[in-house]
């Protein structure tokens, strides 16, 4: 029998990355002094963590970049991920950061309702196409934009032109083998209902799937699903397999205005 606990422990398989959460803040603190533009804290509903964080570009603003942040919805918020709009900012984009309520306060179909919230909010600040992006978790949130059942007004959702979906989860049924579902409190009906890969699209705004080369397989295996799935719906679908990187750096790229990942989200690839 797989073990799927294991299937789904990233930080079991990359050294040091107990250490990482520590440096992750520090570096997004240090980021967040140096910037010129910086709009905190802005409410997209009542909740504690129902906030998000505004960067501005130092030009014109050509669109907004929302980046929602991965922890199995159970953990982090986007204090530690600030130095990751770097790549888009340096681009001409304003970049959103949400924070959303973590498991086991709200549950999984919760959080998707308060980042189409955050969304909406944060499209109503910026003009311009939206592009979107997320790691792991948020992998997952920004895919479930995309499909049929989604929320998102048409005139915010039309103006997606793209998602980045970085080591996301788009079927979620094996973790209700993990231990990690009993913080996350799923049953078979939520899991089935929030996997993108088992839903059909709401149009054909193009999706890339990012994934590490040494992650653990089984983020390779859903990245697979999900570009495989959708282009079945005519929906223009790209896989990109990034050698070397695992599950934690397969982001640091967002940091670099010349990096691929970069270039990717901004619609420079």
């Amino acid at each position: 029998m797989r073990d799927w606990d294991d299937a789904y422990s990233n930080s079991a398989h990359v050294p040091g990355s107990d250490k990482l959460p520590a440096q992750w803040a520090e570096r997004a603190a240090a980021y967040r002094a140096g910037l010129k533009s910086f709009k905190p804290d802005i409410a997209y509903g009542s909740g504690e963590r129902q906030r998000l964080d505004l960067i501005l570009p130092d030009c014109d603003s050509k669109g907004l970049v929302v980046f929602v942040h991965g922890g199995y919805w159970m953990r982090f918020d986007k204090s530690s991920w600030t130095d990751l709009a770097e790549g888009a900012r340096s681009h001409g984009w304003t970049v959103a950061l949400p924070s959303y309520t973590l498991t086991p306060a709200a549950r999984i179909s919760d959080i998707t309702a308060e980042i189409t919230a955050a969304i909406a909010t944060a499209a109503a600040q910026v003009s311009g196409p939206i592009r979107l992006a997320g790691h792991s978790a948020g992998g997952h949130l920004v895919t479930r934009m995309l499909c049929e059942d989604s929320r998102l007004e048409p005139e915010v959702y039309n103006r997606i032109a793209a998602t980045l979906s970085i080591s996301g989860l788009h079927d979620l049924r094996p973790l209700l083998k993990t231990a990690m579902n009993k913080t996350l409190g799923m049953t078979m009906e939520e899991a089935t209902r929030e996997s993108a890969a088992l839903h059909l699209p709401r149009g054909n705004s193009p999706l890339t799937a990012w994934v590490g080369g040494a992650e653990r397989p089984e983020f390779i295996r859903q990245a697979e699903l999900m570009a495989n799935v959708w282009t079945g719906f005519d929906v223009p679908t790209h896989l990109v397999i990034d050698p070397g990187h695992n599950h934690f750096t397969v982001v640091d790229g967002l940091k670099d205005p010349s990096s691929d990942i970069t270039r990717c989200l901004v619609g420079l690839d």
